[in-house]
């Protein structure tokens, strides 16, 4: 049995009194322990299925399963400790107004788990972060270390599954790389399955054991690594994709 199960999903809302079809009757498994990836240019649909599993776009057809098990609607309470988000801009995803330390408390509060100062002192540790960066505030802090405390949020309930929206696209190269390695010994070290969403081969590539092409709502074709690597498409879009990345990476200084 896979631990995320999508069959058929449909996503489809109104948006400036025309209805727009987000997402096309996509269907994907990925296993225990396993990084997939979701790529295609802005609009493809990606982001929309990671919003659609955490009930934040709506489902309009198709079934989505974590463990074998329908998602409930509205999500609860276990929802949040099996699956979490990482979202793309770092800057945005945490209160301004808000300490680290009460950033990374709130989800332990919520849930009725106790030792939060032993339990946040060891998530900053585990990103990467010194322990006094609890007292600080979102302002005080890097890019890279902005959203190293957003995964350390994401981790603070142990959640078996992270899905990832872009989680290194508003960073610096640098700090993308110091991010995306992060991301890959969490995964080793604790069992992770990762759903991650990017329009950049290079870093599907880094992460990702297998990959679903996607174009204007729809899965194109799905790709293992190796195939990937070696440049084995068999559709067109999906090639042209493969071709823009490498483009980019030849140009880059």
């Amino acid at each position: 049995m896979s631990l995320i199960e999508i069959d058929n999903l449909s996503v489809t809302f109104r948006a400036q009194g025309r209805l727009v079809h987000a997402v096309e009757g996509v269907s994907l498994k990925v296993e225990e322990c396993e990084s997939y990836g979701l790529v295609g240019e802005s609009g493809s649909g990606k982001s929309t299925i990671l919003r659609a599993i955490c009930g934040l776009a709506p489902v309009t057809g198709g079934t989505i399963r974590i463990a074998g098990q329908p998602l409930p609607s509205p999500r609860g309470p276990g929802f949040a400790a099996q699956v979490q988000m990482v979202f793309q801009d770092p800057y945005a995803s945490l209160h301004p107004r808000h300490t680290i330390d009460r950033t990374l408390s709130e989800p332990l509060a919520i849930h009725g788990l106790r030792d939060s100062d032993a339990r946040v002192v060891q998530a900053l540790v585990d990103v990467g972060l010194p322990p006094g960066f609890r007292f600080r505030y979102p302002h005080q802090l890097s890019g890279g270390q902005r959203q190293r405390v957003a995964i350390a949020r994401a981790l603070m309930l142990q959640p078996k599954i992270l899905l990832l929206d872009e989680p290194t696209s508003a960073l610096d190269a640098s700090v993308q790389a110091e991010v995306l390695n992060l991301l890959n010994r969490l995964r080793a070290e604790r069992g992770l399955t990762f759903l991650m969403v990017s329009h950049d081969l290079s870093v599907i590539d880094h992460m990702c054991d297998r990959i679903l092409v996607m174009q204007h709502g729809k899965a194109v074709e799905e790709l293992a690594r190796a195939d990937l690597a070696a440049a084995r498409m068999t559709t067109s879009y999906a090639r042209s994709l493969f071709e823009a990345s490498a483009d980019r990476m030849l140009a880059a200084p």
